[in-house]
């Protein structure tokens, strides 16, 4: 039996929220049950077979209730996962909708591809590929989204303290360019620092630090560098706890 909670509060709005999550899992079964309840008064319910019918293969229905509007959604999930390939098919009850997914991997290559058809419609409603190449510091992902959205990034482990990271985005038929470099810095074992700035010139600050075993500490900002002197820039505080 395992047990997760979450919380969050938003000081702007006023609004906070959490979930709660238990899990059941009956491991000679290859049986795990999940029940989530959050804020919204959403009750969500997923049971899970795993290795019983084959070899890698993954069979779960996902459920989900809203008791103040009765509204109530579901859908089937598949998964197979072998040393080199890694497939996955869901079907959303609502729709219907078919989702698949497959990924290939050799030699530190990685190539998938995922899609949605939704059968009302009879048409591809998702067509994304995607390519990418991982080494023990060195990562490279490239990716095509439904013909239009392109992008990229790099991945780069400099050292033991330093890690960078480039992206870049971009969408067929206009000027609409993302870009963002990041940065994260290994103060110590027990203490690190982060930066990100993108082309819209909001810059990121993160500062995380482990107090003890099982207890992290993260202090955050997002600062608006076109709007400095008009305020909204945003800071955060998080406490991770793991027993």
């Amino acid at each position: 039996m395992e047990f997760n909670t979450t919380g969050s509060s938003n000081i702007d709005t006023g609004k906070a929220s959490g979930n709660l999550e238990t899990k059941y899992k009956m491991k000679e079964l290859g049986l795990s049950v999940s029940q989530k309840w959050n804020t919204d008064n959403t009750l969500a319910t997923e049971v899970t077979v795993e290795d019983q019918l084959a070899q890698g293969l993954k069979v779960g229905l996902d459920t989900s209730f809203v008791p103040n509007t009765g509204k109530k959604s579901g859908k089937l999930k598949t998964g197979y996962k072998r040393d080199f390939v890694n497939l996955g098919c869901d079907v959303d009850f609502e729709g219907p909708i078919i989702h698949a997914a497959a990924v290939l991997g050799y030699e530190g290559w990685l190539a998938g591809y995922q899609m949605a058809f939704d059968t009302a419609k009879s048409k591809l409603s998702q067509n994304n590929f995607a390519l990418g190449y991982k080494t023990g510091d060195f990562q490279l992902h490239t990716n095509v989204n439904d013909g239009t959205e392109f992008g990229g990034s790099i991945y780069q482990k400099v050292n033991d303290e330093l890690e960078t990271a480039v992206t870049l985005a971009w969408t067929a038929g206009s000027n609409n360019t993302r870009f963002g470099i990041a940065a994260k810095y290994k103060l110590d074992k027990d203490a690190s620092l982060s930066a990100k700035v993108n082309n819209a010139s909001l810059i990121g600050i993160g500062y995380t630090q482990s107090l003890r075993p099982g207890v992290k500490v993260t202090l955050s900002a997002l600062i608006d560098g076109k709007n400095f002197n008009a305020g909204g820039h945003k800071v955060g505080m998080g406490f991770e706890l793991e027993a």
